[in-house]
């Protein structure tokens, strides 16, 4: 039997789950606009109480894969690895933007569709990825500034092109005036709670991530802006 604690904390939803050979027992989203580091542990402990199990009750653990908030991304996987550690189980690896496709991929029965999860990434900018009906990937993911034609060879290729994700309705908002090919799925965000079919599959399949080594796509690297204050050295000089 296969208990596997999933981990979501690319977006300000701070999300656990919990379950049984691929099957939901339990799940709790926080929707904040803070740092996860405070509610993470906590969650996962009334988690495993709801579900009346015990750290050492559990098979693997899932996190996510990026991209997203380079933070929320590194709150995640710490505890993860912490947990994969002390407890010696594998560590599995979701990606974001695959885990808000399965919530929606049965919301067409077209196979001439695709589907395009979106995260936030700042003004016009966006992490992406292109999918089509099963799940398979057309497009890799990337980040990408939305401009009026980005997804033309789409339009011009597929009857359907989804948007979803908390970064999708600013891309809508320009890309409907291109072609009524685009659709806004509403309310749709990475979370634990779909992680279980395909953190299962790869749980079956040992494709586990090396404890050591393994670290998110964070879809670009972190900028840190340069503090104005001066340090001791700029006053001595």
């Amino acid at each position: 039997m296969s208990f596997i604690l999933s981990i979501e904390t690319s977006t300000p939803i701070c999300s656990v789950a919990i379950h049984k050979e691929g099957e939901l027992m339990a799940n709790t989203d926080l929707f904040l606009e803070k740092s996860h580091s405070n509610s993470l542990t906590p969650l996962i402990e009334e988690l495993l109480q709801h579900c009346d199990l015990n750290m050492s009750d559990l098979s693997a653990v899932a996190v996510s894969s990026g991209p997203g908030s380079y933070t929320g991304l590194r709150i995640g996987l710490s505890t993860a690895k912490g947990l994969c550690y002390a407890l010696d189980i594998p560590l599995l690896s979701i990606s974001s933007l695959d885990s808000m496709t399965s919530q929606v991929i049965n919301f067409d029965a077209s196979e001439n569709i695709c589907y395009i999860p979106m995260i936030d990434a700042r003004r016009m900018e966006v992490f992406y990825k292109v999918s089509g009906h099963n799940l398979k990937g057309i497009e890799k993911m990337s980040n990408l500034i939305i401009e009026e034609d980005s997804f033309n060879n789409l339009i011009e290729s597929y009857n359907k092109v989804y948007l979803f994700g908390n970064g999708s309705l600013k891309a809508y908002e320009l890309l409907k005036n291109v072609s009524d090919k685009f659709t806004w799925i509403k309310g749709i965000d990475p979370t634990a709670k779909f992680y279980g079919e395909m953190a299962y599959e790869k749980f079956k399949q040992e494709l586990f991530e090396d404890l050591a080594y393994f670290e998110p796509n964070y879809g670009k690297e972190f900028y840190s802006p340069k503090s104005k204050k001066k340090s001791f050295l700029d006053l001595n000089r």
